[in-house]
């Protein structure tokens, strides 16, 4: 299995970025935002945007150490939210509010260009059409409330052979991945 580095700043620079573009939006949609765009970024330049593990959760892919920080800002977690409750307001029904704009300087042309697409391909579409749509194969590859493979991921998004390796050796020799 591929280990990724979570980025929290680009994390969540992504988050703003994406909440101050639909103005507000819930976990749900948010969830699956990002969930393809890092799936675009991978398999178009080898690297992830946030480096958050995907969990298969009832409704979709839910990036684990994000939702940590939702569930910290919200109040239902043991996690201080000093660190967070500046960038974004989520109230009981999962709403989340951008309070600042995002730190632009976090990102890569690249990265700005897999968050619009995904924005454009995913921002549109209502709960239902994105959990189904989200329920792939790398969503069904993993057991219920686990990690989902990255390898499983790029493959659902179309990298080929050649992008799975460079990913690999990424991972394995330069530990841009690793935890």
């Amino acid at each position: 299995m591929i280990k990724i580095n979570f980025n929290k700043e680009k994390s969540i620079a992504a988050l703003l970025f994406i909440v101050n573009r639909l103005k507000s939006a819930d976990l749900h949609k948010i969830s699956k935002i990002l969930y393809y765009a890092d799936q675009k970024h991978l398999v178009k330049y080898g690297t992830p945007i946030t480096g958050d593990d995907y969990c298969a959760l009832d409704h979709g892919p839910v990036p684990s150490k994000i939702y940590d920080i939702f569930k910290a800002v919200r109040g239902d977690s043991l996690i201080p939210t000093d660190e967070f409750d500046k960038y974004f307001s989520v109230n009981r029904s999962y709403i989340v509010r951008a309070l600042i704009e995002p730190d632009l300087d976090e990102f890569s042309e690249s990265d700005i260009e897999c968050l619009k697409e995904s924005l454009e391909e995913n921002g549109p579409l209502p709960f239902d059409i994105l959990k189904k749509k989200s329920h792939g194969k790398a969503y069904n590859s993993a057991h219920h409330n686990s990690k989902i493979d990255i390898e499983e991921i790029v493959k659902e998004g179309g990298a080929n052979k050649e992008m799975i390796k460079y990913i690999k050796a990424v991972a394995e020799n330069n530990c841009v991945f690793c935890q």
